[in-house]
């Protein structure tokens, strides 16, 4: 075989290798009706935990199962079986991140959990600004 050969099948194999890797793991986030949708695939779920529903971690019955009830980005709710423990401060977290399939209809089996906590800086504290002081740098005041 001529190089010239070797280098074209070289660049194809490549392309190929590169579509595959492109097409397969594009993870981006979905809502419930989308994961329903498809369930034999992981989608990537982005909601609020709703307010008002129950949270039932029993570490006495299972330590490894907690669930919960989550608002998807496009207003949707679905019950939330998540195979681990309770994070700390669940209930405080702006948005959940969630990994995993749709188990039925009306209830997501959680792989993975990320939570986005609320900043520790809001209006009322706010870290001292510097402002207009003046800061001397050189020789100190003993000399």
């Amino acid at each position: 075989m001529k190089k010239t050969h070797i280098v074209v099948i070289l660049a194809i194999v490549v392309a190929l290798g590169t579509l595959l890797v492109l097409f397969t793991s594009s993870d981006t986030y979905s809502d419930f009706k989308t994961a329903a949708g498809n369930t034999q695939r992981e989608h990537q779920i982005i909601g609020k935990l709703s307010a008002g529903r129950p949270v039932v971690y029993q570490p006495s019955v299972n330590a490894n199962e907690f669930s919960f009830y989550m608002a998807d980005e496009k207003g949707r709710e679905c019950k939330v079986v998540y195979n681990g423990s309770k994070p700390q401060d669940f209930e405080k977290s702006e948005q959940v991140v969630i990994t995993g399939k749709m188990k039925n209809d009306s209830v997501f089996e959680a792989s993975n959990l990320l939570l986005k906590c609320p900043s520790k800086y809001n209006d009322n504290k706010k870290p001292e600004q510097f402002g207009n002081k003046e800061f001397i740098s050189g020789k100190s005041s003993a000399e």
